[in-house]
């Protein structure tokens, strides 16, 4: 909104002429979200806990979490408004990519709402069934994939990192494809949201590498030059990808440990769908493995913790799965599990920005 408003100015006074610009609105959108987030914390977290809205600490997790029981939760309700927010302030609200993330945000926000709120109701960490859960994402991410595979200009083809010539087009089972990548995301940054900022973190690690990839693959000569697939309109989700991080920054601001706030599932699962989203309409799917790629970690620890606990019948690999519960009970503390985290995620991310070259 404030985009075309301002925009609009540049016929009578020239310097507004600026607002055309998407690395000028991408820095306006960080900006502005990391403002809304620190502004109304705050006020949120003082509501959160007058109406007692606080977490639920899991039987099966470490004995050191259960002094977090009560910290407000459902702190994602920030995350996600001051992203919408500023999405409608500095995007162009004709590009199709745009309602599409808008979409995706607030689908996914609802999932991981009833989520949370039914775990308050429960008074226990038990939210929606595993089933009603991932029906909803698939449902929400299903819709995503075909809006994003029916615009005029998407292709269905998958590119690949260190390859130049092998890109197999899946024509209409795209949709099914997209699909996966996102409800993949989404469970994966759900998983990792387990210590005071360990997912947040990677978040905007994530979001910064995705607003590169954004603004390469809407820009035709740098597309072409990187030998990228080039997305027409894609380069305003550089945009998005900057509140994101904004917002991230924000949130982390209260959520740093020891947290004043978690983002509960209503921030884990949009978050994690929006960043499949977006991976999605920039064609950087298999990316998002190398980006993502601590995220990729922690649910494989699940997933090898309990195949592993069914086919041995009782046995582990790990302490405690995901893999950040097994740091802690090797001793390390929560802090420095956090951090280091953090350091494998940068690294990811600039061992998958190399790639734009390596062709």
């Amino acid at each position: 909104m404030l985009y075309h408003l301002l925009y609009s100015l540049h016929t009578d006074i020239s310097a507004f002429n600026i607002f055309r610009y998407i690395t000028f609105r991408t820095i306006c959108a960080m900006v502005t979200a990391f403002l809304i987030c620190f502004i109304t914390g705050p006020y949120l977290i003082r509501t959160l806990q007058r109406i007692k809205i606080g977490q639920y600490i899991r039987k099966e997790g470490p004995q050191s979490h259960y002094d977090k029981a009560g910290t407000p939760t459902m702190g994602g309700v920030m995350i996600m408004g001051s992203i919408l927010v500023t999405t409608l302030c500095w995007t162009n609200l004709t590009n199709r990519y745009v309602w599409i993330t808008v979409l995706a945000m607030v689908g996914f926000t609802m999932a991981g709402f009833i989520d949370d709120y039914k775990k308050l109701t429960r008074k226990k960490n038990e939210g929606l069934s595993a089933r009603a859960k991932m029906f909803l994402l698939i449902v929400f991410a299903g819709l995503v994939g075909w809006l994003t595979y029916t615009t005029p200009g998407f292709t269905g083809k998958i590119t690949f990192p260190f390859v130049k010539n092998f890109a197999p087009d899946l024509g209409v089972f795209y949709i099914l494809f997209a699909a996966f990548v996102i409800v993949g995301t989404s469970n994966a940054v759900n998983l990792t949201d387990g210590l005071d900022g360990l997912a947040i973190g990677p978040i905007i690690v994530s979001a910064i590498t995705y607003m590169l990839f954004a603004y390469v693959a809407g820009h035709f000569k740098i597309a072409q030059y990187l030998q990228i697939t080039y997305v027409p309109g894609s380069g305003e989700l550089a945009i998005v990808c900057g509140a994101m991080a904004g917002a991230g920054v924000g949130f982390l601001w209260f959520n740093a440990y020891p947290a004043e706030v978690f983002m509960g599932d209503t921030g884990s699962l949009p978050l994690g769908g929006l960043l499949g989203t977006i991976a999605v309409i920039t064609k950087q799917e298999i990316l998002l493995v190398i980006v993502g790629g601590l995220f990729v970690i922690e649910a494989l620890s699940v997933i090898l913790q309990v195949g592993y606990f069914k086919i041995t019948h009782g046995q582990r690999i790990f302490r405690m799965a995901p893999i950040h519960h097994h740091f802690e009970l090797k001793g390390w503390p929560e802090p420095k599990v956090i951090v280091r985290f953090w350091i494998i995620s940068i690294i990811l991310a600039l061992a998958a920005v190399s790639t734009l070259k390596i062709r």
